[in-house]
């Protein structure tokens, strides 16, 4: 098993590296092309979740499941082809980004021609948001036979001493 690079980033108000700027622009291109995808559709058979599903694997979203236990969340994203030195995983105490970049040679034959390829997939995006903070120092990244495995450990939730307010 390999070990990927882990971005670490405090708060969830630093949002200074360009991996933020950059998933904010994707996310833009696929609101945009699930609203083109719903209005082409019209009202027939889909709803509009399947429309950003769509748009999501149009624009290089891989496959991923995200499982919480008691003490961490675990996400699974299908990476295959790529090597640990291509992933680099931001995380936040609210969001992790997966960002797999693989310089593609192109091997081209003067006797062939692509027809079609599901094989597009050399700069690829997944982000996810937490549903409570994870401890940003406590979270590992490691890749084996293409599966990138992710575990954020939750931060013990810390509970403030009640306040006492003088009504007068």
């Amino acid at each position: 098993m390999s070990n990927v690079t882990v971005q670490r980033i405090a708060t969830t108000e630093d949002r200074a590296l360009p991996i933020f700027k950059e998933t904010e622009e994707l996310l833009r291109q696929i609101r945009e092309r699930a609203f083109s995808l719903s209005i082409a559709r019209g009202r027939r058979w889909a709803s509009p979740m399947q429309d950003w599903l769509a748009a999501e694997h149009e624009f290089c979203w891989p496959a991923a499941e995200l499982v919480e236990r008691d003490k961490d969340f675990v996400l699974s994203v299908a990476l295959p082809g790529f090597e640990p030195a291509n992933i680099v995983v931001t995380v936040t105490p609210r969001e992790l980004i997966v960002h797999a970049k693989a310089e593609a040679a192109a091997e081209s034959k003067k006797d062939e021609r692509v027809v079609w390829s599901d094989f597009r997939a050399d700069d690829v995006y997944r982000r996810i948001e937490f549903a409570r903070d994870v401890d940003v120092d406590n979270v590992s990244a490691s890749l084996k036979n293409g599966l990138l495995k992710i575990v954020a450990t939750k931060l013990e939730k810390v509970e403030k001493p009640a306040k006492t307010v003088r009504v007068t």
